[in-house]
């Protein structure tokens, strides 16, 4: 073998070990752009179930996907329920319900999925995970249909994979000072 093929062998191979390396980094690119969260192509109304507020703060929660649907539950005489589903899946739950006046929030987050070991806040009014909270209105929030009760707000995620705690926190507080400016307030 002569020593003037050497460079053309090395030249050959280093085209291999480039061609490799850039199969290799397109390889990488295309998985970790697969394992980005899907696109959020739907459109979130200002207003859920009746309730104003901001749609930004309520996408913050949600899962990707291409629609969006709300419906209006009202299981008893006491709780309404806003579900919204993508693409037909049940993801979050926004609830007003109704308690017994000397409940704390910390004793009715018990009743809610998702609340355990929450971060309290510092007026005891609010309590939240990244998947959920409650939240209890001012003590002016009363309804003649409901004496010597307090209504409570909650924000639930169903399955969606959302665990923001900073998102959960900032639509809790927003969606339960939004329903203590309704009717519902009396």
């Amino acid at each position: 073998m002569s020593v003037s093929g050497t460079p053309r062998r090395r030249r050959f191979i280093g085209r291999i070990v480039s061609v490799s390396a850039t199969v290799a980094l397109a390889a990488t690119l295309s998985a970790c752009s697969g394992d980005a969260p899907p696109k959020k192509a739907y459109t979130v109304p200002a207003s859920l179930c009746g309730i104003t507020v901001d749609p930004a703060q309520v996408k913050a929660v949600l899962p990707g996907g291409d629609s969006l649907t709300t419906a209006t539950q009202k299981p008893n005489g006491g709780t309404i329920r806003c579900n919204l589903s993508v693409d037909g899946k049940l993801v979050l739950s926004l609830a007003q319900a109704w308690w017994s006046e000397g409940h704390t929030t910390a004793a009715v987050s018990q009743a809610y999925p998702g609340t355990d070991d929450g971060t309290m806040s510092e007026n005891e009014r609010f309590v939240h995970t990244g998947q959920a909270g409650v939240g209890k209105t001012v003590p002016s929030c009363k309804a003649s249909e409901h004496p010597e009760q307090d209504l409570y707000i909650t924000v639930e995620t169903r399955d969606s994979g959302v665990d923001d705690p900073a998102a959960i926190e900032k639509l809790l507080v927003a969606y339960t000072k939004a329903v203590e400016g309704t009717a519902a307030c009396g």
